[in-house]
């Protein structure tokens, strides 16, 4: 049974786009991928009024631009080029209007129902409301809590350090988890967020230290994974998703999100992700020492926590650092990537002083959720990256994450903000918005996906016709497995992009 998870009035969107959609559509990127920016630069999406010259009939946000912007963004502190400041002023959606349009998208392709809800981000005022506070199975919707926890609890500019260790006996180097899964096997990748710290970089920088020491050969290579605790499976994860790759055991530390290649995201998963990391890590510490003139023994054994050198300390010889949370919680959110969800749960869990396990990820997670004052008393969390169908949640707290996100008093969590797939374009919505029902949403929704083999769900935000941000969450249960339903979320969340709905 497949579970995977996957990749939602006024004009519409300019007749080009609806002749020559796949020809627009990257330059829409450029506005799409900019309207973060301009968010960072006013943390509440608000700018200064509109200036007395008239609006342009179709707003600039939903114009295809005539130039591209530059590769590396505006300066800092600038507006992006193309985009004008969100003003408060913009007229809000009018609740009976929206909703007659939402209630003719928003119907289910046989069995099943959908509940909804949608926001005005700046006032949190509810324009629809279809049962939202009705908790259903989130499906990978639960990563937007979990990413909010990650970027609270950790900070968007933490990074995971994965080191080597000398070890208590003369010649023992101990490879130490510290919760990066986006190891590569190969040297540090700096610009990239997969392999951004590379085993062959650790390894090369330990046989550094070591020839400084005079250390005795052979090496022998250990291994220390103990940073989480608890079973490492979940049991309320099918075993047949499991065995299909939706995720796998849980380390703290592994190759490409726990993939044995980085470029193939489907399939089975190594079911000792640390190890395998161990073992490449031998490898290419092997490498590194016939060059030097010293040798590594075979085999690696797992040691306690803590374990230290002959002289009773934890000497680190060498170690390489990961992307930032920020650009993890980017990749988990474009791609849903369950083992990296699950990661940063646990990271988040530890950094609160709980245990790194499936529990303390729940607890960290419920914790920021209390904290951000969105009220979760209904709320059910089995896991942390929407795999289980024990999960429940409701469209109005999913619509409330979003918002924290983008117009809260936490700016940490801005740094989510540029994960959102974008229709038609990036991440999990890339092959969607391409039809004439869903194309005035290409290029302007951004929300995270959800699917399960009877769930869907897509929640996040956008701006509208008028130029006021709204924010969203749709969830589909009881479906009919392979029916057309996320078509009608596209649509729906397209009804949102095009909206004036006064």
């Amino acid at each position: 049974m497949k579970r995977r998870t996957s990749r939602p009035g006024a004009d519409p969107v300019p007749g080009p786009l609806r002749r020559s959609l796949p020809l627009l559509l990257q330059a829409l990127l450029v506005v799409a991928l900019a309207l973060p920016a301009g968010f960072a630069v006013a943390p509440a999406f608000l700018g200064p009024g509109p200036s007395d010259t008239p609006a342009p009939a179709t707003p600039p946000w939903q114009q295809v631009p005539g130039t591209l912007a530059p590769r590396d963004g505006p300066a800092a502190g600038s507006t992006p080029a193309g985009i004008e400041p969100l003003t408060g002023s913009a007229p809000v959606p009018a609740p009976g209007s929206l909703a007659a349009q939402l209630n003719e998208t928003l119907k289910v392709d046989g069995a099943g129902s959908f509940t909804g809800v949608v926001q005005d981000a700046l006032t949190g005022e509810v324009l629809f409301d279809r049962s939202g506070d009705t908790v259903r199975v989130p499906a990978s919707n639960m990563k937007l809590l979990t990413a909010a926890a990650a970027l609270r609890t950790l900070g968007p500019e933490r990074r995971f350090s994965t080191k080597a260790v000398a070890g208590a006996a003369p010649g023992s180097v101990v490879l130490t988890g510290g919760g990066d899964v986006l190891l590569g096997a190969g040297e540090s990748a700096p610009g990239a967020v997969l392999g951004h710290a590379g085993l062959a970089s650790l390894a090369q920088s330990t046989i550094h230290a070591l020839q400084d020491d005079g250390a005795a050969v052979p090496l022998t290579v250990l291994l220390d994974d103990s940073l989480f605790t608890g079973p490492a499976l979940n049991p309320a994860w099918n075993p047949e998703d499991v065995a299909a790759g939706e995720t796998a055991p849980l380390f703290p530390l592994a190759l490409n999100s726990a993939r044995f290649d980085p470029g193939t995201t489907t399939g089975p998963r190594p079911q000792d992700a640390a190890m395998s990391a161990a073992e490449a890590f031998s490898a290419a510490l092997s490498t590194a020492a016939a060059a030097a003139g010293m040798t590594v023994a075979p085999g690696i054994a797992r040691v306690p926590a803590g374990t230290g050198t002959h002289d009773g300390g934890t000497r680190v010889l060498a170690e390489v650092q990961s992307a930032t949370v920020g650009q993890q919680v980017d990749l988990l959110l474009r791609t849903s990537d369950n083992y990296l969800a699950e990661t940063m749960g646990r990271m988040a869990a530890v950094a609160a002083g709980k245990p790194g396990s499936n529990d303390g990820a729940v607890a960290a997670v419920l914790q920021q959720l209390d904290e951000l004052k969105i009220p979760a008393a209904t709320l059910r969390a089995a896991d942390v990256s929407g795999l289980a169908l024990a999960n429940q949640v409701s469209a109005r707290q999913l619509a409330e994450v979003v918002r924290a996100i983008t117009s809260g008093a936490d700016t940490r969590l801005r740094a989510g903000l540029a994960g959102f797939p974008v229709a038609g374009l990036t991440g999990t919505l890339g092959d969607r918005y391409a039809d004439a029902a869903t194309s005035r949403g290409a290029g302007l929704v951004r929300a995270k996906t959800g699917t399960l083999n009877t769930v869907i769900a897509l929640s996040g935000y956008v701006v509208d016709a008028d130029g006021r941000l709204l924010v969203f969450s749709f969830i589909g249960n009881g479906l009919t497995p392979g029916a057309a339903n996320k078509a009608a979320l596209d649509r729906t969340a397209s009804v949102l992009a095009g909206c004036g709905c006064h």
